[in-house]
């Protein structure tokens, strides 16, 4: 198969039948980088990228999907009732603090320092460190579990399984564990929180990105202009 636009074209037109856009996106731009290599090192016989001349797709996934007081009630309750013991501490820290499932599951006792009230992460998936602010609820969920070395050894798929059973039992529609991200950073801005203060907790270094995590409710917006005006 010829190295050029219409095979990129028909890879990137195959995978968007399997993956959102932005997973194509992140891949396309994978394969360019790789064929700049090389172009520019290995003496690839080509004078154009065939992977900057296609149209990338529109890698719009932004949700604003939030739990009601209700909804997190049940989500609660059903937690409480789970026979998966790591369900309802991973939750938590999720909705406390706005870490990723993989963040979280990466937890060690030697990272957390409880007097400081801070989480250390010492690889996010930015490529970099962050020290995660911890609520006092956070730190009370997280203090029984530092007798282990690594706080959740638990895969990943069965975090995902114990998710799914969790939002069934809750009947939670179209609430997905990542969604816990969302309704934390909104709520750390609901609470008062500066954009810095926030952009430390969650790690995100572009308001941009910021944004798209950040769905305040009009009317906790409204509640606090009624109180700013007294």
């Amino acid at each position: 198969m010829k190295l050029n636009s219409e095979a990129v074209v028909r890879y990137r037109d195959e995978r968007l039948q399997k993956v959102k856009p932005a997973t194509v996106r992140r891949e396309l731009a994978i394969l360019r980088h790789c064929i700049e290599i090389a172009m520019r090192e290995w003496s690839l016989p080509i004078t154009i990228n065939p992977a900057h001349r296609i149209r990338l797709p529109r890698a719009d996934n932004a949700r604003d999907r939030r739990l009601n007081e209700t909804e997190y009630r049940r989500l609660m309750a059903v937690l409480d009732s789970s026979s998966r013991w790591y369900m309802k501490p991973i939750v938590t820290i999720a909705l406390e603090t706005g870490m990723r499932r993989g963040e979280i599951l990466s937890l060690e006792a030697k990272n957390v320092n409880l007097v400081d009230g801070i989480a250390y992460l010492p690889l996010t998936k930015n490529g970099r460190s962050r020290r995660v602010p911890l609520t006092p609820k956070a730190i009370e969920t997280l203090k029984p579990l530092l007798y282990r070395l690594r706080l959740f050894p638990i895969s990943a798929p069965s975090v995902r399984q114990g998710w799914l059973d969790i939002t069934r039992r809750a009947a939670l529609i179209d609430f997905r564990l990542h969604d816990c991200r969302h309704e934390a950073i909104s709520r750390f801005f609901e609470m008062g929180l500066s954009v810095p203060e926030v952009a430390l907790i969650s790690g995100h270094r572009s308001l941009a990105m910021l944004h798209r995590y950040t769905h305040l409710r009009p009317e906790n917006v409204a509640r606090k202009l009624k109180s700013l005006s007294k």
